[in-house]
């Protein structure tokens, strides 16, 4: 039965950021279920903290959607439906597919290149199978795209859902090596953009969605498999 890893605190961050952080990884790696209930006293001897910054951290991921708040039991684990992933990518679909149109028609080729670092950091995160490096790469790369068209209000949309469609239970996948091809597509629709082919573009951007959309999937339902992780609060 797997369990959550203890976390190294340093004084210099805050205690509640630092807990949100662990139990957003291991939201990610399915350590905790879609639909479990978790006690925050139990939580908090897994990270061997106090349960006070793990309550704080929990009221954290419920403003973001990820756990809601369970009258004197704990958090309950959101699940998240088909029809949920479906209109997660449907919404970003229409967002960042012709964004990445409009990147490609006014952005600088000196612009671009900037991003590929961020490219090249997602493709070696998933071959060595560091799934949280991967995410925050992932998430870097989209948002620095998105904001070469020059709408912040538009990046703040993207970055919102972005959180409320976190990959649950991804450490498997990331184990059989899935995530590669997807780290790849980055590497290609930034080649695309430099070379200023803008439908392609759109189309690469277009099939990466439709990629995470599996990922998802493929991703809770590993979860589900697995069992859970912790006991506490099961009802």
């Amino acid at each position: 039965m797997p369990h959550l890893k203890p976390q190294v605190i340093s004084v210099q961050t805050h205690l509640r950021d630092q807990v949100a952080t662990a139990l957003r990884a291991a939201l990610i790696a399915g350590e905790l279920r879609p639909g479990v209930i978790y006690s925050a006293p139990t939580l908090a001897a897994e990270l061997g903290v106090s349960a006070t910054p793990v309550r704080e951290a929990m009221l954290d991921l419920a403003r973001e959607g990820l756990v809601e708040a369970v009258r004197n039991k704990g958090f309950r684990i959101t699940e998240m439906t088909d029809q949920d992933l479906d209109e997660f990518t449907e919404i970003r679909t229409l967002i960042e597919v012709p964004t990445v149109g409009r990147v490609a028609a006014t952005a600088s080729v000196e612009q671009l290149e900037t991003l590929r670092p961020l490219a090249q950091e997602i493709v070696t995160a998933a071959q060595e199978h560091d799934v949280l490096k991967y995410l925050e790469a992932d998430h870097r790369f989209h948002l620095e795209l998105l904001a070469l068209a020059g709408n912040r209000h538009l990046v703040e949309v993207v970055a919102d859902l972005r959180k409320r469609s976190r990959l649950f239970g991804l450490g498997s996948l990331n184990e059989t090596g899935r995530l590669v091809a997807s780290a790849q597509e980055h590497v290609e629709l930034l080649d695309l953009l430099v070379a200023g082919r803008g439908e392609e573009a759109e189309n690469c951007m277009r099939l990466h969605l439709a990629h995470v959309r599996t990922l998802w999937a493929d991703g809770r339902t590993d979860a589900e498999d697995q069992g859970p992780a912790l006991r506490a609060g099961v009802q």
